[in-house]
Protein backbone atom coordinates (compact mmCIF):
# COMPACT_ATOMS: atom_id res chain seq x y z
CA UNK A 1 0.00 0.00 0.00
CA UNK A 2 0.80 3.34 -0.65
CA UNK A 3 2.83 5.99 1.96
CA UNK A 4 2.32 9.50 2.42
CA UNK A 5 3.33 12.03 4.68
CA UNK A 6 1.36 10.45 7.33
CA UNK A 7 1.88 6.67 7.00
CA UNK A 8 0.06 4.16 5.10
CA UNK A 9 -3.00 5.47 3.44
CA UNK A 10 -5.65 3.48 4.90
CA UNK A 11 -3.98 2.39 7.84
CA UNK A 12 -6.06 5.29 9.91
CA UNK A 13 -6.28 3.36 12.73
CA UNK A 14 -3.40 2.61 12.91
CA UNK A 15 -2.28 5.71 13.06
CA UNK A 16 -4.83 6.86 15.86
CA UNK A 17 -2.77 4.55 17.96
CA UNK A 18 -5.07 1.17 18.01
CA UNK A 19 -3.75 -2.35 17.61
CA UNK A 20 -3.65 -4.46 14.55
CA UNK A 21 -6.96 -6.36 16.54
CA UNK A 22 -8.90 -3.34 15.29
CA UNK A 23 -12.05 -3.53 13.38
CA UNK A 24 -11.78 -2.58 9.66
CA UNK A 25 -12.43 0.09 8.48
CA UNK A 26 -16.13 1.43 8.14
CA UNK A 27 -17.64 3.64 5.64
CA UNK A 28 -20.58 5.12 3.24
CA UNK A 29 -21.28 4.53 -0.56
CA UNK A 30 -23.36 7.08 -1.57
CA UNK A 31 -24.81 6.20 -5.01
CA UNK A 32 -26.72 9.04 -6.55
CA UNK A 33 -27.59 7.10 -9.20
CA UNK A 34 -30.80 5.55 -7.36
CA UNK A 35 -31.77 8.45 -4.80
CA UNK A 36 -35.17 9.29 -4.95
CA UNK A 37 -34.48 12.05 -2.74
CA UNK A 38 -37.43 10.53 -0.07
CA UNK A 39 -35.63 12.03 2.96
CA UNK A 40 -35.62 8.92 4.73
CA UNK A 41 -31.97 9.36 5.60
CA UNK A 42 -32.80 12.73 6.92
CA UNK A 43 -35.05 11.46 9.51
CA UNK A 44 -33.14 8.73 10.59
CA UNK A 45 -30.76 10.42 10.94
CA UNK A 46 -32.57 13.26 13.12
CA UNK A 47 -34.84 10.70 15.40
CA UNK A 48 -31.60 8.32 15.96
CA UNK A 49 -29.27 11.11 17.36
CA UNK A 50 -31.99 13.44 18.81
CA UNK A 51 -30.50 16.14 16.30
CA UNK A 52 -32.64 19.24 16.19
CA UNK A 53 -35.15 19.83 13.52
CA UNK A 54 -34.03 22.73 10.80
CA UNK A 55 -37.04 24.29 10.88
CA UNK A 56 -40.40 24.25 8.47
CA UNK A 57 -40.05 27.24 6.46
CA UNK A 58 -39.82 27.36 2.86
CA UNK A 59 -36.25 27.56 1.80
CA UNK A 60 -36.94 28.90 -1.55
CA UNK A 61 -34.30 25.84 -2.87
CA UNK A 62 -36.80 24.20 -4.35
CA UNK A 63 -37.70 21.10 -2.10
CA UNK A 64 -34.60 21.16 -0.35
CA UNK A 65 -35.34 22.81 2.96
CA UNK A 66 -32.27 22.17 4.99
CA UNK A 67 -30.37 23.68 2.12
CA UNK A 68 -26.68 22.31 3.18
CA UNK A 69 -25.06 20.26 6.04
CA UNK A 70 -24.44 21.71 9.27
CA UNK A 71 -24.77 21.50 13.17
CA UNK A 72 -28.62 20.53 13.33
CA UNK A 73 -28.12 18.61 9.43
CA UNK A 74 -26.09 15.31 9.73
CA UNK A 75 -27.62 14.45 6.51
CA UNK A 76 -28.40 17.08 3.58
CA UNK A 77 -30.58 15.62 0.54
CA UNK A 78 -29.40 18.16 -1.97
CA UNK A 79 -31.93 18.65 -5.11
CA UNK A 80 -29.81 20.08 -7.69
CA UNK A 81 -32.14 21.67 -10.81
CA UNK A 82 -30.51 21.74 -14.07
CA UNK A 83 -31.96 23.28 -17.26
CA UNK A 84 -31.46 20.71 -20.09
CA UNK A 85 -29.33 21.59 -23.30
CA UNK A 86 -32.12 20.92 -25.60
CA UNK A 87 -35.55 22.03 -26.03
CA UNK A 88 -37.93 18.50 -25.40
CA UNK A 89 -41.45 17.70 -27.33
CA UNK A 90 -42.31 15.13 -25.20
CA UNK A 91 -42.53 13.78 -21.01
CA UNK A 92 -38.46 12.88 -21.28
CA UNK A 93 -37.35 9.69 -19.57
CA UNK A 94 -34.73 8.16 -17.89
CA UNK A 95 -33.37 6.77 -21.34
CA UNK A 96 -33.36 10.52 -22.93
CA UNK A 97 -31.54 11.36 -19.77
CA UNK A 98 -28.47 9.11 -20.51
CA UNK A 99 -30.03 6.38 -17.88
CA UNK A 100 -31.31 3.69 -19.85
CA UNK A 101 -32.69 0.84 -17.95
CA UNK A 102 -32.46 1.96 -14.03
CA UNK A 103 -35.38 1.64 -11.60
CA UNK A 104 -35.86 4.80 -9.61
CA UNK A 105 -33.22 7.35 -10.88
CA UNK A 106 -30.58 9.77 -9.29
CA UNK A 107 -31.18 11.99 -11.95
CA UNK A 108 -35.23 12.77 -12.87
CA UNK A 109 -36.86 14.51 -15.68
CA UNK A 110 -39.47 17.85 -15.65
CA UNK A 111 -41.69 16.26 -17.54
CA UNK A 112 -41.64 19.17 -19.68
CA UNK A 113 -43.04 19.37 -23.18
CA UNK A 114 -43.85 21.82 -26.11
CA UNK A 115 -40.14 23.06 -26.97
CA UNK A 116 -39.44 23.74 -23.21
CA UNK A 117 -36.29 23.22 -22.40
CA UNK A 118 -36.91 21.19 -19.61
CA UNK A 119 -34.68 20.28 -15.86
CA UNK A 120 -32.99 18.09 -14.87
CA UNK A 121 -33.28 17.28 -11.06
CA UNK A 122 -29.60 15.93 -9.70
CA UNK A 123 -30.33 14.08 -6.30
CA UNK A 124 -27.80 13.20 -3.64
CA UNK A 125 -27.41 12.37 -0.15
CA UNK A 126 -24.19 14.70 1.14
CA UNK A 127 -22.62 13.38 4.83
CA UNK A 128 -19.77 14.31 6.46
CA UNK A 129 -16.79 12.33 4.77
CA UNK A 130 -14.61 10.47 7.25
CA UNK A 131 -11.61 11.54 5.78
CA UNK A 132 -8.04 9.74 5.96
CA UNK A 133 -6.22 12.74 6.61
CA UNK A 134 -8.81 14.39 8.96
CA UNK A 135 -7.48 18.37 9.40
CA UNK A 136 -10.40 18.90 11.91
CA UNK A 137 -8.13 16.47 14.39
CA UNK A 138 -5.10 17.79 13.85
CA UNK A 139 -6.79 21.53 15.19
CA UNK A 140 -8.88 20.12 17.63
CA UNK A 141 -7.00 21.51 20.63
CA UNK A 142 -9.11 19.58 23.38
CA UNK A 143 -9.28 16.36 21.98
CA UNK A 144 -13.19 16.73 21.40
CA UNK A 145 -12.51 15.18 17.89
CA UNK A 146 -11.22 11.61 17.45
CA UNK A 147 -11.01 8.43 15.25
CA UNK A 148 -12.79 5.74 16.38
CA UNK A 149 -11.73 2.16 16.03
CA UNK A 150 -13.86 1.87 13.08
CA UNK A 151 -11.84 4.61 11.21
CA UNK A 152 -14.60 7.48 11.30
CA UNK A 153 -14.55 10.98 13.24
CA UNK A 154 -16.59 11.60 16.33
CA UNK A 155 -16.82 14.73 17.88
CA UNK A 156 -17.44 14.66 21.72
CA UNK A 157 -19.67 17.66 22.41
CA UNK A 158 -19.33 17.37 26.35
CA UNK A 159 -15.27 17.84 25.55
CA UNK A 160 -15.94 20.51 23.22
CA UNK A 161 -15.02 23.57 24.30
CA UNK A 162 -16.24 25.85 21.01
CA UNK A 163 -13.40 27.32 19.49
CA UNK A 164 -14.27 26.70 16.31
CA UNK A 165 -11.05 25.96 14.72
CA UNK A 166 -12.34 22.65 13.03
CA UNK A 167 -15.02 24.84 11.04
CA UNK A 168 -12.95 26.71 8.31
CA UNK A 169 -10.10 23.42 8.75
CA UNK A 170 -12.69 21.25 6.98
CA UNK A 171 -12.34 20.97 2.99
CA UNK A 172 -15.77 19.96 2.65
CA UNK A 173 -17.43 22.77 4.96
CA UNK A 174 -19.07 19.91 6.81
CA UNK A 175 -18.61 20.84 10.08
CA UNK A 176 -20.36 23.59 12.38
CA UNK A 177 -21.16 25.21 15.26
CA UNK A 178 -24.99 24.66 16.84
CA UNK A 179 -25.89 28.46 17.82
CA UNK A 180 -27.53 27.39 21.19
CA UNK A 181 -24.83 26.41 22.87
CA UNK A 182 -21.50 27.22 20.58
CA UNK A 183 -20.19 23.62 20.58
CA UNK A 184 -19.44 21.50 17.02
CA UNK A 185 -21.61 18.85 15.75
CA UNK A 186 -21.21 16.47 12.68
CA UNK A 187 -22.12 12.75 11.63
CA UNK A 188 -20.84 10.04 13.50
CA UNK A 189 -21.34 7.42 11.42
CA UNK A 190 -23.35 6.21 14.32
CA UNK A 191 -20.72 5.08 16.40
CA UNK A 192 -23.33 3.80 18.96
CA UNK A 193 -24.60 1.68 16.68
CA UNK A 194 -21.11 0.73 15.23
CA UNK A 195 -20.49 -0.80 18.39
CA UNK A 196 -23.12 -3.14 18.96
CA UNK A 197 -22.94 -4.31 15.00
CA UNK A 198 -26.04 -2.61 14.08
CA UNK A 199 -26.56 -0.78 10.25
CA UNK A 200 -26.07 3.64 10.45
CA UNK A 201 -29.58 4.71 10.90
CA UNK A 202 -29.42 6.49 7.47
CA UNK A 203 -28.60 3.63 5.33
CA UNK A 204 -31.28 1.40 7.08
CA UNK A 205 -33.13 3.67 6.40
CA UNK A 206 -32.96 4.13 3.04
CA UNK A 207 -35.62 2.13 0.97
CA UNK A 208 -33.75 2.13 -2.77
CA UNK A 209 -29.72 1.43 -1.43
CA UNK A 210 -28.21 4.76 -2.23
CA UNK A 211 -26.80 4.91 0.64
CA UNK A 212 -24.70 1.59 1.48
CA UNK A 213 -22.85 1.14 4.68
CA UNK A 214 -20.03 -1.48 5.20
CA UNK A 215 -16.11 -2.26 4.92
CA UNK A 216 -14.57 0.64 3.24
CA UNK A 217 -12.50 -1.60 0.96
CA UNK A 218 -15.82 -3.76 -0.43
CA UNK A 219 -17.67 -0.42 -0.96
CA UNK A 220 -14.57 0.87 -3.30
CA UNK A 221 -14.91 -2.64 -4.77
CA UNK A 222 -18.60 -2.60 -5.33
CA UNK A 223 -18.56 1.02 -6.38
CA UNK A 224 -16.08 0.70 -9.07
CA UNK A 225 -18.48 -2.53 -10.67
CA UNK A 226 -21.61 -0.06 -10.46
CA UNK A 227 -19.43 2.38 -12.18
CA UNK A 228 -18.45 0.19 -15.12
CA UNK A 229 -22.23 -1.49 -15.42
CA UNK A 230 -23.24 2.41 -15.86
CA UNK A 231 -20.80 3.24 -18.36
CA UNK A 232 -22.00 -0.06 -20.19
CA UNK A 233 -25.50 1.07 -20.38
CA UNK A 234 -24.17 4.62 -22.10
CA UNK A 235 -24.11 6.63 -18.51
CA UNK A 236 -20.64 8.42 -19.79
CA UNK A 237 -20.81 10.96 -17.04
CA UNK A 238 -20.91 8.38 -14.23
CA UNK A 239 -17.56 8.98 -12.10
CA UNK A 240 -16.34 8.19 -8.41
CA UNK A 241 -15.53 10.78 -5.82
CA UNK A 242 -13.72 10.36 -2.62
CA UNK A 243 -12.98 7.10 -3.22
CA UNK A 244 -8.99 7.41 -4.41
CA UNK A 245 -6.69 7.34 -1.70
CA UNK A 246 -4.12 8.89 -3.36
CA UNK A 247 -6.32 12.68 -3.43
CA UNK A 248 -5.50 15.56 -1.37
CA UNK A 249 -7.41 14.24 1.93
CA UNK A 250 -6.26 10.40 1.46
CA UNK A 251 -9.69 9.28 0.16
CA UNK A 252 -12.63 9.50 2.29
CA UNK A 253 -14.08 7.32 4.67
CA UNK A 254 -17.55 8.46 2.82
CA UNK A 255 -17.92 8.61 -1.12
CA UNK A 256 -19.74 9.13 -4.08
CA UNK A 257 -21.19 8.19 -7.14
CA UNK A 258 -21.98 11.16 -8.89
CA UNK A 259 -24.07 12.00 -12.53
CA UNK A 260 -21.84 15.31 -13.16
CA UNK A 261 -19.15 17.25 -12.03
CA UNK A 262 -19.02 17.64 -8.31
CA UNK A 263 -18.75 21.41 -8.38
CA UNK A 264 -22.73 20.83 -9.39
CA UNK A 265 -23.85 18.90 -6.12
CA UNK A 266 -21.89 21.44 -4.18
CA UNK A 267 -18.95 19.77 -3.37
CA UNK A 268 -14.92 20.72 -4.05
CA UNK A 269 -13.43 19.06 -7.52
CA UNK A 270 -10.15 18.45 -5.77
CA UNK A 271 -10.63 18.71 -1.39
CA UNK A 272 -7.30 19.09 0.13
CA UNK A 273 -6.32 18.52 3.63
CA UNK A 274 -6.02 21.97 4.87
CA UNK A 275 -3.27 20.81 7.71
CA UNK A 276 -0.91 19.35 4.85
CA UNK A 277 1.84 22.23 5.22
CA UNK A 278 1.74 22.27 9.14
CA UNK A 279 4.58 20.65 9.68
CA UNK A 280 6.54 22.83 7.40
CA UNK A 281 5.09 25.99 8.74
CA UNK A 282 6.19 25.22 12.34
CA UNK A 283 9.60 24.24 10.97
CA UNK A 284 10.07 27.91 9.93
CA UNK A 285 8.56 29.66 12.53
CA UNK A 286 11.05 27.24 14.92
CA UNK A 287 13.66 28.59 12.41
CA UNK A 288 12.57 32.42 12.83
CA UNK A 289 12.50 32.21 16.19
CA UNK A 290 15.94 30.58 16.81
CA UNK A 291 16.87 33.29 14.03
CA UNK A 292 15.47 36.29 16.49
CA UNK A 293 16.81 34.35 19.46
CA UNK A 294 20.83 34.60 18.53
CA UNK A 295 20.03 38.25 16.96
CA UNK A 296 18.58 39.40 20.29
CA UNK A 297 21.45 37.73 22.26
CA UNK A 298 24.25 38.94 19.45
CA UNK A 299 22.97 42.76 19.97
CA UNK A 300 22.99 42.03 23.97
CA UNK A 301 26.59 41.35 24.22
CA UNK A 302 27.35 43.85 21.38
CA UNK A 303 26.25 45.97 23.84
CA UNK A 304 28.01 44.67 27.14
CA UNK A 305 31.27 45.27 25.11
Amino acid sequence: MANSLWGPLDDVQGDAGYDAAHPPRMGFFTDTSVCIGCKACEVACKEWNQVPDDGYELSGMSYDNTQALGASTWRHVAFVEKPLDKPVDKPLTTTDLGLPGMGPPGAMESGATDGDAGVRWLMSSDVCKHCTHAACLDVCPTGSLFRTEFGTVVVQPDICNGCGYCVPACPYGVIDLRKEDGRAFKCTLCYDRLKVDETPACAKACPTESIQFGELSELRERAQVRVEQLHEQGVDVARLYGADPEDGVGGDGAFFLLLDEPEVYGLPPDPVVTTRDLGSIWKHVGAAAATLTGLGVASFLGRRR
